[in-house]
């Protein structure tokens, strides 16, 4: 089952064995996210605010956090995607290190991802590929064309393919190792794993306040998935994914 590469790898990544980060040689840090390329069509989203949401509380979300794989054909307003990118990778200030500050947990504010989101269902945008540029808020259009959701669903396994092509939006993941390694060398592959749980985790309970839900996928052909995104695989490579989609209202039915 290649636990030798699985055991060579728990052990260059600890911390006895890591090799100096390029942080601590005074090298200069990787930028602290993607900008939209110049000429791109971008999107402006609205104010993360402005959506209305469920009155939950926190003991309720956790009590009805599932995972769901059928969806109501209703679409998700623009407003609830710009809420949903916030909560998983907003930027909520820049700090004078520079950081980025986010209402998730990454280890040293390295937040070494960006967003792809394959639109389906979402009120004022036409299906496709797009991107979320994180600094400025916006989404980058990245490929509209007819079949695109079509060929990512041909990457996912151990989920039938209507969780991508009969859902209202897939956010897709991709770490960017450097702005992670530059820091923590050979442990930030460890830390980036931890970090991609953190954030699928508060779009679990996110999408519990737009009337939503979401399945995480994890089953996808690295190589294929990779290779529709333009990534290396090494020093880009998606980390994680999840489907997202309208359901029935529904209120916790576990006790605490």
């Amino acid at each position: 089952m290649g636990f030798d590469t699985v055991d060579r790898f728990m052990e260059a990544s600890a911390f006895k064995n890591m090799h100096e980060p390029d942080q601590a040689k005074g090298l200069p840090q990787p930028p602290l996210a993607d900008e939209a390329p110049t000429g791109a069509r971008t999107i402006a989203l609205p104010d993360p605010a402005s959506v209305t949401l469920r009155n939950l509380s926190l003991a309720e979300a956790f009590r009805m956090r599932r995972s769901v794989r059928s969806y109501l054909p209703d679409p998700l307003t623009i407003a609830e995607l710009s809420y949903l990118l916030w909560v998983t990778q907003g930027v909520q200030r820049i700090t004078s290190r520079p950081a980025t500050l986010r209402p998730v947990p990454s280890a040293g504010s390295r937040h070494p991802f960006e967003t792809y989101l394959l639109c389906n269902r979402v009120e004022g945008l036409e299906p496709g590929l797009y991107k979320y540029a994180a600094l400025d808020h916006r989404l980058v259009e990245v490929d509209t064309s007819e079949g695109v959701l079509g060929r990512f669903a041909g990457a996912i396994c151990g989920q039938p393919t209507t969780i991508i092509t009969a859902n209202a939006v897939t956010f897709i993941w991709v770490a960017v190792a450097y702005r992670s390694a530059w820091r923590y060398s050979e442990r930030a592959y460890r830390f980036m794993h931890l970090d991609a749980g953190h954030l699928c985790q508060n779009l679990y309970l996110g999408v519990l306040e737009v009337g939503a839900g979401c399945c995480a996928i994890g089953g996808y052909h690295d190589d294929v998935i990779n290779a529709l995104l333009g990534l290396d695989g090494k020093e880009r490579f998606v980390i994680y994914a999840a489907a997202i989609g309208k359901v029935e209202p529904r209120r916790p039915g576990v006790s605490l």
